[in-house]
């Protein structure tokens, strides 16, 4: 199943929409409010059913999450000693980084992004046919476990999907257009290579304090809505800044 960007925004627009009002009530988006960041611990598990989980997925760090739509095993080789995790249907392992001392608030934004696109390929399951579900399910429960490489495999034609939809569903846009017209009056932010001057840099700072999200994945969702524009580093310009 491949879907467009926009049918993406509308899946993700229609299930925010239930959510809210599912978890914060009917009237929530009377339009008085300020940006509401999503709850997404909650999303996962109580929206959709979800378990959430802790675990080593990688020697190296590089895995920080993973999902499966029926029950099976994850086979990690750390220092050359294997391990099978179990893997059930319905279920999310996050890595145990995301919980570490001194970790929790520093990646705060990158393991709220990385739930985000473990619930989006639990929803896009969803929207899968009646066969192309059978065939999900049974690329996972025909053997007895997985390595990473088997995991990543047969769904990289799904994680570009996974990752739109997670970061429509962690910054719809509903809510990033209420936040830029709060904080920004709709002023377009101006991103000079990486850099931003001082309004725009502080403008990004609450945006991605208040949201719960990094810096990178608020730059992506913000240039995707049409709120941050490119432009070369010799245009760079900061009106606040004192040149002797």
């Amino acid at each position: 199943m491949i879907l467009s960007h926009k049918q993406i925004e509308e899946i993700a627009a229609a299930i925010t929409k239930d959510f809210h009002e599912f978890f914060f009530g009917v009237g929530f988006d009377d339009g008085k409010r300020f940006a509401q960041s999503t709850p997404i611990d909650q999303f996962a598990r109580d929206y959709l059913g979800l378990r959430v989980s802790f675990a080593r997925l990688s020697s190296d760090g590089s895995i920080c999450g993973l999902t499966a739509y029926a029950d099976t095993e994850y086979e990690i080789v750390d220092m050359g000693v294997k391990r099978i995790i179990p893997l059930k249907q319905n279920q999310v392992l996050l890595d145990e980084s995301f919980l570490r001392s001194g970790q929790v608030e520093k990646l705060c934004g990158k393991r709220r992004f990385t739930l985000a696109h473990e619930c989006a390929h639990q929803i896009l399951y969803q929207y899968e046919s009646d066969e192309g579900k059978t065939a999900c399910r049974r690329m996972y429960a025909a053997r007895p476990s997985f390595s990473l490489r088997d995991l990543k495999t047969h769904e990289d034609w799904n994680e570009w999907q996974a990752n739109a939809l997670g970061a429509a569903l962690l910054m719809p846009q509903g809510e990033m257009d209420r936040a830029m017209w709060y904080l920004s009056h709709g002023k377009t932010l101006i991103n000079y290579d990486g850099w931003f001057n001082y309004r725009d840099r502080m403008i990004l700072t609450m945006l991605c304090q208040h949201l719960g999200v990094s810096k990178s994945a608020a730059i992506i969702r913000l240039r995707q809505l049409g709120h941050l524009e490119d432009r070369p580093y010799l245009e760079y310009h900061d009106p606040l800044e004192v040149r002797e």
